[in-house]
C-alpha cells in the first residue's frame, strides 16, 4: 500500500459500529482494515482487510507494519462481562495501549480511543451537566468498569505525553441502534424494562449514526484530547422505556440486586454496575465535542430509542426516523 494512501484501520470490527464507521470511511475514499480479537464474520466488500487478533499479542503488530495505516479507530472497547475479568483487563488495558505504542511506531498521523460516560458513574453528587474534567465515580462500587476507567486514564497520559500522534478520547452517551448489541440496547428491546420504585433519572442516548459521523469528525479535525458526545436533548428513565414500546417492571431499589440475580433470565444482559443509572443521572455536555469537531447530532432521543428497537417490535422504518 502506497504511504499517501489514506488508510483507516478499525478495531472492534466483529461489532455493528465499526462496521458502520468503516462502511462510511470506505465511501469517503479511506481504504479500510478492519481487526477484531472475536472471529469476524464473513467480511464485507468495502474492507481491505480483515484479521483475527487480540490486541495485546504479536501479530497486530504485523498487520500494522504491513499495512501502516495513516488513522486509527481503537472502537474495540471490550464491554462484555461474560469475558473473565483477566480477559477483558488484558485487552481493553494491556491491549489499547499496545495499540496506541504501535500508532506512535509506525507513523499514524491521527488516533481515537472509544471510550464511555458510564465511568463518571450515576451518583446523587454529579453535576448537572456532566464535563470533561468532572471526576470518575464509577469504578469504586463497581469493579466491573475499573478496567474501562483505567483505559481511559490510560489513553489521556498517553495522548498528551505523544503529541507527534492526534490523538482523542471519546466518551459517548448510551449508544442505541439496529446494529447494536450493547446492554442498552438490548434492554429496550426486552419486553420488560426494569425501572426503579421513586425513581426516573434523565438520561441520554446517541444513535449510531450520529456517534459514527462523530468519529470521523474527530479523525478529520486537528483536536486533541478527551471529549464527550451525545445526542439531542435527554428524557426521563420511564419515557425512554414508553419509546421503546416496552413494559415498566418496577423494582425496590434496595432490592435490586437481589431481585436481578434471581431474575437473570429476564434480564440476564443487564450489567450490575447500570443499576445506578436507573436511579441516579449521568448527564453529559458535549458542547466541547461540537465546537473542537464542527460536528452536530441529528437524531433526538426518542427517534433514537424506537430505531434501536424497532426489529424487535415489529415496527416499520416509516414509523421510527423522520
Amino acid at each position: 500500500m502506497p504511504l499517501t494512501t489514506k488508510s483507516a484501520l478499525i478495531t472492534g470490527i466483529a461489532g455493528g459500529l465499526a462496521r458502520i464507521v468503516a462502511e462510511s470511511l470506505a465511501g469517503r475514499g479511506y481504504e479500510v482494515i478492519g481487526v477484531d480479537y472475536r472471529p469476524p464474520a464473513a467480511p464485507p466488500d468495502f474492507l481491505e482487510e480483515c484479521y483475527q487478533a487480540s490486541y495485546n499479542k504479536t501479530k497486530i503488530e504485523d498487520i500494522f507494519r504491513r499495512h501502516r495505516p495513516t488513522h486509527v479507530l481503537h472502537l474495540g472497547r471490550v464491554g462484555n462481562l461474560k469475558e473473565r475479568m483477566g480477559k477483558r483487563f488484558d485487552l481493553n488495558v494491556i491491549g489499547s495501549r499496545k495499540v496506541m505504542d504501535l500508532t506512535l511506531k509506525y507513523g499514524t498521523k491521527r488516533l481515537v480511543v472509544l471510550s464511555t460516560f458510564h465511568i463518571y458513574g450515576a451518583h446523587p453528587h454529579n453535576h448537572i451537566p456532566i464535563h470533561e474534567d468532572e471526576p470518575l465515580r464509577a469504578g469504586s462500587a463497581f469493579p466491573q468498569i475499573a478496567d474501562a476507567i483505567q483505559l481511559d486514564n490510560q489513553a489521556l497520559t498517553w495522548i498528551y505525553r505523544h503529541r507527534e500522534v492526534g490523538a482523542v478520547v471519546l466518551r459517548p452517551s448510551n449508544v442505541v441502534g439496529p446494529d447494536i448489541g450493547n446492554a442498552i440496547s438490548t434492554t429496550l428491546r426486552s419486553t420488560l424494562v426494569p425501572v426503579m420504585f421513586g425513581f426516573s433519572p434523565m438520561v441520554q442516548f446517541i444513535h449510531q449514526y450520529d456517534l459514527c459521523e462523530a468519529i470521523i469528525a474527530a479523525m478529520e479535525s486537528d483536536a486533541v484530547g478527551v471529549y464527550n458526545v451525545t445526542g439531542i436533548g435527554s428524557l426521563p428513565w420511564r419515557d425512554a422505556v414508553g419509546a421503546a414500546g416496552a413494559r415498566e417492571v418496577p423494582i425496590p431499589a434496595g432490592l435490586a440486586f437481589a431481585y436481578l440475580r434471581t431474575a437473570g433470565l429476564l434480564f440476564r444482559t443487564f450489567p450490575p454496575y447500570l443499576l445506578n443509572f436507573l436511579k441516579y443521572p449521568c448527564v453529559i455536555s458535549d458542547s466541547a465535542a461540537r465546537a473542537a469537531f464542527g460536528w452536530q447530532p441529528t437524531i433526538g432521543q426518542e427517534e433514537a430509542i424506537r430505531d434501536a428497537v424497532a426489529a424487535a417490535r415489529g415496527w416499520s422504518n416509516r414509523e421510527v426516523l423522520p
